[in-house]
């Protein structure tokens, strides 16, 4: 956690928290904190109502000055549909650099593949002792770093992507189809995960998503279909690409359905670790075998029986029923609601209208699956503009829409202090151990152990005082103007609050601010706000 406050400093906040109770009471039962007994100012701010802002904060992790300027400058339609292009991604200069230098995504998976398992049968062999501890550690810092950089590198690009959407999309699509990095090899996987697997695939057709999170080696590690061969079959991943990934439960399907998907999904796995293996695989191989880098479809470890899955007979013959399953699956109408129904929740509100999710089904069903469309029909609609706020952030939304409000654009050099405090308001990146992903629901996150930690972090960032203008590479040079002291940034004086916050803010909220005595208190009560943490 982060250090503790001065005692008159964490009163206030404590005295922000109680001031604002009912509110947060509330925020589990889906209720919006303009259910205060205050007013809100509805007049334009410079061509943006409070419709604008409220559809803006749904569109985008959080608003920056250059989001802003491009919705006024495009209106709504043109801003959706640039972005529903998914042509953007830029970044920042600094931040793509400080991206691609990240070892795990400049140094092809392949290679990362054997490094890592070369350093782990390295420290097999070290002897039991003094020297085994020390190889230990070695290797505990080395899978550390792994994690770290694969967390880095998402971080950065929910707070400067230039498609917010998009970015929005990515995490939502991680956090669907979730992996647990500490799984075995899977955290040297994260990172190949996001950026060639789920980004790509994010606004595109959904029956593509999960045809490339189904050859990802993150996913068939995490869910065990590496092992699951034909004589010695494992039903991990096919219940849970039904259950979690594409129709939900009680859409219909058996048991019986999931033994079947498991059969079609035999000989779906990995390339061989070793190069004698690999070299028997292409040589012993029957026709059929299919590779694609990392991924690998065994015919020989295939059962080529017929199936009888979703009640249509899918004939033995290799990799193309896994195409034919995966088609079958996607183009049901329970998967066309159940995604329909995990968006609105995630962008609208703990329980969106049925008509919202039916209208977004029918759209998944008319263009065989195409997310971009059916994102069009959900932020177009009425709710995806109102102002009542039903949706309270969880620790991703809450730390990149704080980063982006309070720098606007800045770089950082060091995004580490990111991932920790992530972890430490519970939500880690690839943290989830089970594969359901973190709750995106109001009440999972209004706990008083949640909250306090939001405080503290609050006024970690409303401070300037961290570490994330420390240059992680050189942080003891006392010339690097990175690791001079800081001051709080100016939020309360800046156009940004002026003309996307201070509109909608509460009476309560108003009266809180007021009572700060520092830049650092308000910028901690603002963050720390129901107004701020309601979406």
């Amino acid at each position: 956690m982060p250090a503790a406050a001065p005692l008159r400093h964490r009163t206030l906040v404590l005295g922000l928290l109680l001031t604002l109770a009912p509110a947060l009471a509330c925020a589990g039962e889906g209720n919006p904190p303009d259910q205060l007994p205050a007013a809100r100012v509805t007049a334009k701010v410079d061509g943006l109502r409070l419709g604008d802002i409220a559809w803006l904060r749904r569109d985008s992790f959080g608003l920056d000055s250059a989001t802003l300027a491009r919705y006024r400058e495009l209106g709504r339609t043109r801003f959706l549909d640039q972005q529903l292009a998914g042509g953007d991604d830029s970044l920042p200069p600094q931040v793509a650099a400080q991206i691609d230098h990240l070892s795990v995504i400049s140094t092809p998976l392949p290679q990362q593949l054997a490094e890592y398992q070369e350093r782990a049968q390295q420290f097999r062999q070290v002897p039991a002792g003094p020297a085994k501890d020390a190889a230990k550690k070695a290797f505990q810092q080395y899978r550390r770093d792994i994690y770290q950089q694969a967390a880095q590198a998402e971080m950065l690009h929910a707070i400067y992507g230039g498609d917010q959407l998009k970015e929005q999309l990515v995490w939502f699509w991680l956090n669907h189809f979730s992996v647990y990095a500490d799984k075995g090899p899977v955290r040297l996987f994260a990172a190949d995960y996001e950026e060639n697997v789920i980004r790509p695939h994010a606004l595109g057709k959904f029956r593509d998503l999960v045809m490339a999170t189904l050859q990802s080696p993150a996913m068939l590690v995490f869910l065990d279909n590496v092992h699951n061969v034909q004589g010695k079959t494992n039903e991990n991943y096919a219940r849970e690409l039904m259950e979690l990934h594409t129709l939900g439960v009680n859409a219909g399907y058996s048991q019986q359905d999931v033994q079947q998907l498991m059969r079609i999904l035999t000989g779906v796995g990995l390339m061989p670790a070793k190069p004698a293996a690999r070299r028997r695989l292409f040589a012993r191989s029957r026709p059929g075998l299919v590779r694609d880098g990392l991924f690998v479809f065994n015919p020989n470890q295939h059962d080529f029986g017929d199936k009888n899955f979703l009640g249509q007979t899918i004939k033995g013959r290799g990799y193309a029923e896994v195409a034919q399953a995966v088609d079958l699956i996607t183009r049901q109408p329970a998967c066309a609601h159940f995604i329909s129904q995990q968006l609105a929740e995630y962008f609208i509100a703990d329980q969106p209208p049925a008509a919202l999710v039916d209208a977004m089904a029918k759209t998944f069903q008319r263009t065989d699956g195409d997310i971009a469309a059916v994102m069009r029909t959900m932020l177009l609609s009425p709710e995806a503009a109102a102002t009542d706020g039903h949706k309270f952030k969880d620790p991703m939304r809450f730390l990149v829409s704080s980063m982006r409000l309070v720098y606007d654009g800045q770089p950082i050099p060091n995004a580490v202090p990111l991932v920790n405090w992530l972890r430490q308001m519970d939500e880690p990146l690839y943290g989830r151990i089970t594969p359901d992903g973190w709750p995106l629901d109001s009440a999972s996150w209004t706990g008083s152990g949640q909250m306090s930690k939001r405080f503290d972090f609050a006024g970690v960032i409303g401070s300037g005082r961290n570490r994330l203008f420390v240059d992680n590479d050189d942080p003891a040079q006392p010339g690097n103007p990175s690791n001079l002291p800081r001051e709080a940034p100016a939020l309360q004086d800046s156009a940004l609050y002026r003309d996307a916050v201070a509109p909608g803010l509460s009476i309560a909220t108003g009266h809180a601010l007021s009572q700060a005595r520092s830049p650092t208190e308000w910028n901690t009560f603002l963050l720390s706000s129901p107004d701020f943490n309601y979406r």
